[in-house]
Parts: structure tokens; sequence; C-alpha cells
């Protein structure tokens, strides 16, 4: 009997913590009309009336470019809401496939950002909002615009929309390197970027290319195999401008609006 009592326990308190972090409601219509990714529509806010109407809760939203399973460029929007609370971080997300490392990058996040604007957080909860037109969602290369949302929506300031970043984000605020940049810069070109933010040093994509090379020895011709590392500029492949920055504050300097 006691152990049955105490498994109960276990299973409240498991449901209690996982409750305070993963919140799950359908509050957006998403679109996409010939092959441009529409703003979403709110349809309904994952708070009550009574906390819309409250003068101190203030949101930012960024738009990410990602890759899907696919290999293909696609928008995923992040909307952060900041309301007075006990410190937790909600995730409100539609069908998707979330993945833990996802997590992750919010607690980051939310660390970074508590760093960056000096200012106890602990009074407030933090509503992280994601839609993306995939299935499945990973953080690590969100972490940086999630980083730059919570900041913004904790400073109840505005994020210009024509920029779009890439990159990781460390605990010490550095915005860290990722894959398929290239990709993302299309995504971001299509979507409406102007500007792109990639971690420092992939502004420019190596690929490797093979090439058979054949010389005469002796009276025999011998071949070999070579790989040849080609240079891709982002910029002039997507036509966007792209610029590396090295920590959050070189990317809050071209997304915050005063």
């Amino acid at each position: 009997m006691k152990s049955l009592i105490a498994m109960i326990v276990i299973v409240f308190i498991a449901a209690y913590l996982l409750g305070g972090f993963t919140y799950s409601q359908t509050i957006y219509v998403y679109e996409k009309r010939e092959g441009i990714f529409q703003k979403p529509q709110v349809i309904y806010e994952p708070y009550s009336i009574n906390e819309l109407k409250n003068p101190n809760m203030t949101s930012a939203t960024v738009i990410v470019p990602a890759v899907d399973q696919e290999g293909r460029g696609v928008a995923t929007i992040l909307q952060v809401q900041v309301v007075p609370g006990t410190g937790k971080a909600l995730v409100n997300i539609d069908k998707l496939l979330f993945w833990v490392d996802t997590q992750d990058s919010i607690r980051t996040a939310r660390a970074v950002a508590e760093k960056v604007i000096g200012k106890n957080i602990s009074r407030y909860d933090i509503v992280y909002t994601i839609i993306a037109n995939a299935s499945v969602v990973e953080g690590p290369s969100a972490g940086a615009s999630l980083t730059v949302a919570t900041i913004a929506a904790l400073q109840g300031r505005k994020t210009d929309s024509s920029v779009m970043m890439t990159g990781t984000i460390n605990h010490d605020g550095v915005i860290g390197p990722i894959g398929g940049v290239l990709e993302k810069a299309r995504a971001a070109k299509e979507i409406g970027a102007d500007t792109f933010l990639v971690p420092v040093g992939q502004s420019v994509e190596i690929t490797y290319e093979r090439r058979r090379h054949c010389e005469r020895i002796g009276i025999a011709d011998y071949c070999t195999i070579e790989t040849v590392p080609k240079k891709r500029s982002i910029e002039d492949e997507v036509n966007i401008t792209v610029v590396e920055v090295a920590d959050i504050n070189d990317a809050l300097n071209y997304f915050l609006v005063d």
C-alpha cells in the first residue's frame, strides 16, 4: 500500500514539473501561398482575457529560417510573451515534435537574457510560442534568436522583421556555429529578410568538388581522385546582406528597434 501511494505521489510530481514547461494549444493559422510564407493570424492568445489586459504584459516576435527533413528552407516563427508570475517557462506548440534540445536552448536563452538585461526574471512567466511549417523543430540553431526575442520581450522593445538569424547560443552569450546556412539564407530571403545574421566564419560556405587526375608513368596511365575545396559567398549566392555576429550583443544591434 505504501509503495502504491509513493508511486502516485511521484506521478503527480512528474506531471506538475512537465506541465510547467510544456503547454500545448492550437492558437495560430499558418498559411503558405504561392511558395511564400505568410505571417500567422492570431486567433487565440495563451492567456485569459483579464491577463491580456494586464498592462505589464510584453511580447516580441522573430522569424527563424530553418531546414526541414528534406533539406528545404522553412520558416519558424518564435513569439515570446512575458507576464508577472513565478518564474515559469511555458512552451506553446502546435502539432510539432518538440525535442529536448529545444528546451535546453530555451533554458540557456532565459539565462543569457537575464545576464544581458541585468534583471531578475524569477518574478515573470515567459511563454514561448513556436509555429513552423514542419513537423519537427530542432532547438540549437534557433538558440540565438530565442535569446534575442526573450530580451526584446523582457524590455518591451520591438524587433526588426527584416532581420533574421541562425546560430546556437552558449551560456556566455557567444553565438555558435550551425549547419545548412546556405539553405537557411535562401529561406530568409524568400520570407522577406533583408539582412541575415550568421555565426562568425559562416558567411562563406565551403564545398568540396571531386575530380579525376591522370598522369602517365612509364607505359601506363595512373589516375587518382582529388578533392578540391571551393568557397561560396552566401551573400552573393542568395543576394541577401549577410553579417557575421560574435555574440548576442552584436545581434541585438541589428534586431532591436528603438
